[in-house]
């Protein structure tokens, strides 16, 4: 699987996907609390009443950003492990390679999940912590039946799983496409990083 190095196509101007796009790009730039209504509106070149054609409310939008992106997470990670070598050790490379490409070509709404689930209320924060735990898990199970299998040897499974996870999120807050490393080269760095800290054979 190759990284891409630029942001994910636009998905268009209008409608529900163009209203969470320009939602998306203000939670970014100026958070949640920051962003009105009005501001979503003006982003998305609609009228704020169009908006709730398709939105109850700005909780409403923020917890579909939030599950739209972990949803993507998980289903470049399933594919990831699923078409590996059965090893964990090739499981572990390639889930971690998917996490990269994730968050390195859909860094805003990466952020955006990463950092306002402060702001999300129930039941989407409800959500949007099932979707999280998902995740984690997908992850544990590699970890965890490379340490069954001997393949790996860190006695701290757990916390050997939510560092590798913490480690890819933080991507988003500071790769840039223009910076001195590229997606690829993230990529492969942190396959590396992810097998050293479940201390693979």
């Amino acid at each position: 699987m190759r990284v891409a190095e630029s942001a994910v196509a636009p998905r268009g101007s209008g409608g529900r996907d163009g209203i969470l796009d320009s939602a998306i790009r203000l939670f970014d730039q100026r958070g949640y609390h920051g962003t009105s209504m009005r501001d979503i509106a003006a982003g998305a070149e609609i009228t704020v009443a169009s908006i709730y054609h398709h939105f109850r409310s700005k909780q409403e939008i923020l917890q579909s950003i939030m599950v739209r992106a972990l949803r993507a997470a998980l289903a470049l990670t399933r594919t990831a492990v699923v078409r590996a070598n059965g090893s964990p050790a090739d499981q572990l490379r390639a889930v971690m390679r998917a996490w990269v490409v994730f968050h390195t070509t859909h860094r805003m709404d990466a952020v955006v999940a990463a950092t306002e689930l402060r702001s999300l209320e129930p039941p989407g924060r409800d959500l949007v912590i099932a979707l999280r735990d998902e995740q984690e898990a997908l992850f544990r199970d590699v970890v965890a039946r490379g340490v069954e299998e001997g393949v790996f040897a860190t006695g701290y499974p757990l916390d050997a799983t939510r560092g590798i996870i913490s480690m890819g999120q933080s991507i988003c807050i500071w790769w840039r496409a223009d910076g001195p490393m590229t997606a690829e080269q993230l990529a492969v760095r942190y396959e590396t990083l992810a097998l050293a800290v479940v201390e693979a054979a």
